[in-house]
């Protein structure tokens, strides 16, 4: 995962989380639209970014460190 991602994943993840609050939603079911309309906030900054830049923000790496095999 790049700088990049982690910085749109946490826009996504602030915004759910504001509009969440102002709507005063409980529960999985209140709170399905607040996560629907914070991941559209950060997808279509990303989206504007890669027409800005050019460049695709969504990489392969993965966050994960590989799994470590332990010595025998």
């Amino acid at each position: 995962m790049t700088d990049a991602e982690l910085v749109f994943t946490a826009l996504a993840e602030l915004s759910t989380r504001q509009i969440a609050e102002v709507d005063q939603a409980k529960g999985l079911k209140e709170n399905k639209i607040p996560a629907k309309k914070g991941g559209r906030i950060a997808k279509n900054a990303r989206l504007e970014l890669e027409q800005k830049t050019g460049k695709k923000i969504i990489s392969r790496l993965n966050y994960l460190p590989q799994e470590r095999k332990l010595p025998s």
